[in-house]
């Protein structure tokens, strides 16, 4: 198994500490990203990613390799201490620059684990604000594990094995589960502005191009009989509202 670590930490303290444990339950080879030293330039806004395309972005020639690595994963994993009860600014600018994903998801296939510490609070949060954002990249499956140290300089192994043992197991089956239903509503409003009469081209494409725009979901995902007319019936009312 392939693993890409995305270390949004500036430090190499309780979470990276969190992420060796990770590391330990999990069999294969690890490619490390440490955002402190990619010196990413910040988003500047211009949304070229978005309108025209991802290859537009200013900083493709520092993004592109990332993205690379972590489409090449089986397994992805995303780490940042909480600072100033959010995600710290490094992996704030990355995500920035991955924006094109909620528009244009390509991970259908992959699972994530979110590793967060805290020296106070807002781990939990946190989390969840970084598993949403790969849930809109695509991502099949993610796994969450938090920690609040109180300041102190440990971790807690215990709960560590435990979920990465579950993500490590999951990643190894190659099992692709059925999507949340706010995923599938996800899909069906990015499906319905790539279908309507004045699109964004580079989403048409896309989604053309992937064979998104003719299917209830990721082609590579199965839906049960009950999600799949779920979204049917999604995209037909979101395409009456998105024109």
């Amino acid at each position: 198994m392939k693993y890409v670590i995305i270390n949004g930490s500036p430090r190499r303290k309780n979470t990276w500490k969190m992420v060796e444990q990770v590391k330990s339950n999990l069999n294969g080879d690890f490619e490390e990203i440490h955002l402190m030293k990619e010196k990413i330039p910040l988003c500047n806004g211009c949304f070229k990613c978005i309108v025209e395309s991802e290859e537009k972005c200013p900083h493709r020639d520092i993004i592109k390799p990332i993205v690379d690595k972590m489409m090449d994963a089986d397994g992805i994993i995303v780490a940042s201490p909480v600072y100033a009860m959010n995600v710290t600014a490094l992996l704030k600018n990355f995500l920035d620059h991955t924006a094109y994903f909620y528009h244009r998801p390509e991970f259908f296939t992959k699972k994530a684990l979110v590793v967060v510490s805290t020296a106070g609070a807002g781990q939990k949060d946190v989390a969840k604000y970084i598993d949403e954002t790969l849930r809109h990249w695509g991502v099949n499956k993610v796994y969450k594990i938090t920690y609040a140290c109180g300041g102190k300089d440990s971790i807690d192994a215990k709960a560590i094995n435990e979920v990465s043992r579950k993500f490590a197991r999951d990643v190894e089956s190659g099992k692709l589960h059925n999507p949340k239903l706010g995923d599938i509503v996800f899909y069906d409003v990015w499906k319905a502005m790539a279908c309507s009469n004045e699109p964004i081209e580079a989403d048409r494409e896309f989604w053309i191009k992937n064979d998104l725009i003719n299917n209830d979901f990721a082609p590579e995902i199965k839906l049960n009989p009950l999600k799949k007319a779920f979204s049917k019936m999604m995209f037909f009312v979101l395409s009456k509202f998105i024109k």
